[in-house]
């Protein structure tokens, strides 16, 4: 049975995240976004951690996601862009550098993930004794791995920044016009 829920909840994740870059409508993106984020709540249930699958359904999906949407929806992203103007000079070989630098990161975590034996005790140490669930992950979380928790808090800030910036309007370059009787502002002729 675990083994089913395990393979099940890995095909909503990966069909997910895969919608999720694959979806042309930014609002199709985001609720495949929900649908990858409550897979992996299902699999925080597997493995009896149901306070993080609480965390994972409620932080993220609810909040994280919905402030996408309306990001999305109230500043207009949803409709059809010009791709060949590019807004931002330069931002597509950037984009390529950042991509190459990330598939070397994934091919060198690739190779060390394979020389290390697998089965091996968690570096932190075992979470039972004494205390809650929750302390003892509140104590993991802010100790050993506050680096990665404040990474994910700086990488959902930058999404929602770059959320705002694809939403911005270009500004018109052509003066605006006035109609007759109404006074043009300082500096403009008539």
């Amino acid at each position: 049975m675990e083994t089913t829920v395990f393979l099940v909840s890995a095909v909503i994740v990966l069909a997910g995240a895969l919608g999720v870059i694959l979806a042309r409508n930014p609002v199709h993106s985001a609720l495949m976004l929900v649908m990858t984020l409550f897979g992996v709540a299902v699999l925080f249930v597997a493995q009896e951690a149901h306070f993080l699958a609480a965390v994972q359904v409620i932080v993220y999906a609810g909040a994280i996601v919905v402030l996408f949407l309306f990001v999305i929806m109230l500043l207009g992203v949803d409709r059809a862009e010009d791709l060949e103007r590019e807004p931002l000079g330069g931002q597509r070989p950037a984009a390529a550098v950042v991509a190459v630098i990330g598939l070397g990161f994934i091919v060198v975590l690739g190779v060390r993930a394979a020389q290390v034996s697998l089965g091996a005790r968690s570096v932190h140490g075992e979470l039972d004794g004494p205390g809650s669930n929750i302390e003892k992950l509140a104590e993991a979380l802010f100790t050993d791995y506050v680096f990665a928790f404040e990474a994910t808090s700086v990488l959902l800030v930058i999404a929602v920044i770059g959320a705002v910036l694809l939403a911005r309007k270009p500004r018109d370059p052509r003066p605006a016009r006035h109609f007759k009787g109404e006074p043009a502002e300082r500096g403009e002729d008539r």
